[in-house]
Parts: C-alpha cells; structure tokens; sequence
C-alpha cells in the first residue's frame, strides 16, 4: 500500500513540475477544454486494449488515462475548485455510501440485487431527474439502455420477452409497409428509431449490453472484410 501511495503521489508531483514555470511550455498551455479530445482518445485506447485482449498495453493505456485524471485535477486546482485529494475522499466515501450491504447493516444477495439496490439510491439521491448522471453524450445503444433501467426501476413496464419479441416483430411490419407505401423519410427514421429502441430493450431483458455486441460484431466484419482481400 505504502508503495502505491508512493508512486501516485510521485506522478502528482510530476504534473505539478510540468505545470509550472519552469515545466514544459505544451502541458502549461492546456486547459479542461483542450483536453477533452485527449481524454476521449486515452479512454478509447483502454477500450481497444481490453478487446484486444493485451495486459502490457492495457497497463500502458491505463497510465495515460489516469495521467488526464490528473491533468484535470490540476487545472482545476490551480482555479481553485478542489484538489486531487478531494477527487480521491469523494469517490471513497460515494462508495462506502452505495456499498450499505459490504460497509453498513443492509443485506442483500446476488449480483442482480446488489446492482437493483444501487440504482434505487441514486435515483433516490438525484435532486432534479431520475436521469441525473446519465451523460448526454452517451453513445446511443448505452444511453438508451440506460434510461429503460432507470425507468423500469420507477415501475415503467416495458414487457417480458414475449411480450418484447411481439413489439418487435410488428415494428418489423410496420416498417416494411412504410418502406413499400414509399413514405416520408422523417416516418421511416421515426419507426426504424421505436424499433431500435425494442432491440436495445430486448438486449436489456436478456442481460446482454447492446452497445459491446454492436461494437465486437463490427469489429469482427472489418475483420472478416480485410482478411477477405487478401
């Protein structure tokens, strides 16, 4: 532990010299706005190294994410708005708090339960929406994922599986009937996006999360498709 805490704080320190006078004139410059794109394209690097399945590029790409941790929180420092310390107090006791049935007297059994459990607290501490801590700027399959869990924990109904695989089926109809009536491409997008959004619940229902088996199966036909050329 002593060797943990030793290494981050050394990697703290570094981002303190970089951000100073005498530091380095690119690290100076930046800001939370300039940053954003890196931060996007660090998480994307750790995401890529988990499809592929790769420890030393993973410990790698890891690294650079949490050096934009850091990065942010320094700026944010320097404005002063809260430090990295507050950043690690904050997340410790967030879960300690949402972890009653390992920290506190609540009981709960099973994965499925536990996870039940967490989304009922937050909605319960979201001040303004149920959709609070949903970023906008989620990828759609996720987002949409998301906010059918939140609601289905409010007690929105959105079908069993047969009842889903029905929904389904007659938006498939429906669909095809447009598509041969030659309708307005505004009907057709509205339809084709009522039908996306049973697929996602339908994934949800069954326990698998849409957005991963989108992007492993896109992966997959780039795959086939450039072995297929060769």
């Amino acid at each position: 532990m002593k060797k943990t805490g030793s290494s981050f704080s050394r990697l703290v320190r570094l981002m303190d010299i970089l951000r100073s006078p005498r530091g380095c004139p690119w690290d100076r410059k930046q800001s939370h706005r300039s940053l954003k794109i890196c931060l996007i394209e660090e998480t994307c690097e750790v995401l890529e190294a988990l499809d592929q399945k790769d420890p030393e590029r993973l410990k790698e790409e890891l690294g650079d994410l949490l050096y934009q941790i850091i990065f942010h929180t320094r700026i944010a420092k320097e404005k002063g708005y809260f430090s990295i310390v507050e950043v690690i107090e904050g997340i410790y006791e967030k879960l300690v708090k949402r972890h009653p049935h390992v920290f506190g007297k609540e009981r709960v059994r099973g994965a499925k339960r536990v996870i039940e459990a967490w989304h009922r607290r937050k909605l319960k501490e979201s001040e303004n929406s149920v959709f609070n801590g949903i970023p906008k700027i989620l990828p759609a399959l996720h987002k949409a994922e998301k906010i059918q869990h939140k609601l289905s924990l409010l007690g929105y109904d959105f079908g069993n599986l047969k009842e889903n695989l029905e929904k389904i089926e007659k938006d498939w109809e429906e669909l095809k009937k447009k598509l041969k009536r030659r309708e307005q491409k505004k009907q057709i997008e509205k339809k084709i996006g009522f039908f996306l959004f049973n697929i996602v619940n339908l994934a949800r229902i069954l326990g698998i999360e849409p957005e991963t088996v989108l992007h492993e199966t896109t992966n997959k036909l780039v795959k086939t498709a450039l072995q297929d050329k060769k």
